[in-house]
């Protein structure tokens, strides 16, 4: 799936620098938030918080369709706040950072909204986990509790809120597990060996430069 995710964005990249497509490139630069959880943990609810932040290019190949390719700094994990007052509070906290490179393919209607959908491919380039206040030093990067690389569905829809702004909203899913762990169950008490999912929520400004010069080469 790497390598295919990589021989993609050669494709593209190609296609990018190619003397008919260099004037109909538009970039880029990305502002938001990520509102994550993970599936499996026993930590309900978006309400972990994090930065996702980068910069995209966008190619036009017809009227209304484009693909992007993205390099996004995107904070994920888990949160949840202490429960209780004896040392066992029940607090967790999760950190997961990524280097993301998002490929969509998008669809535009009437120069107003504009839909999408991809995969993403990530690099962990940070974790830490606190479990009851106290950190989980066996939670690293060389650990390998975690998986190193994470691939994710992407759905997506953009709103023009000025020329050049756009309001983005986005929903991930991981296809494959980002790790495996033991959880003991709410319910029962009993500890599961369970697969575990990240889940988010984005929520971004876009503003796109090269529109202009864009469109007009697609018209000659």
């Amino acid at each position: 799936m790497l390598k295919k995710t990589l021989f993609a964005l050669l494709l593209l990249s190609g296609m990018a620098l190619s003397p008919v497509n260099a004037q109909r490139i538009m970039g880029a630069a990305i502002l938001g938030i990520n509102a994550t959880q993970v599936d499996g943990d026993e930590v309900y609810g978006y309400k972990k918080f994090g930065l996702n932040a980068g910069a995209a290019a966008i190619i036009p190949f017809k009227e209304k369709w484009s693909v992007s390719i993205e390099n996004i700094y995107s904070e994920k994990g888990a949160h949840q706040r202490r429960r209780y007052l004896d040392s066992l509070n029940g607090s967790y906290d999760l950190k997961l950072n990524y280097l993301e490179v998002p490929v969509l393919l998008h669809f535009t209607d009437k120069e107003t909204v504009t839909f999408g959908a991809g995969m993403s491919w990530g690099r962990l380039v940070k974790v830490w986990e606190q479990r009851n206040g106290y950190e989980m030093p066996a939670t690293t990067l060389q650990s390998g509790i975690y998986r190193s690389s994470d691939l994710n569905l992407l759905l997506d829809i953009r709103f023009r809120v000025f020329e050049r702004f756009r309001f983005n909203a986005r929903y991930a899913y991981s296809i494959r597990p980002i790790a495996t762990r033991e959880v003991v169950d709410s319910k029962t008490g009993k500890p599961n060996i369970r697969d575990q999912y990240s889940g988010l929520f984005t929520f971004r400004l876009i503003w796109v430069f090269n529109e202009r010069i864009s469109r007009e080469s697609r018209k000659e």
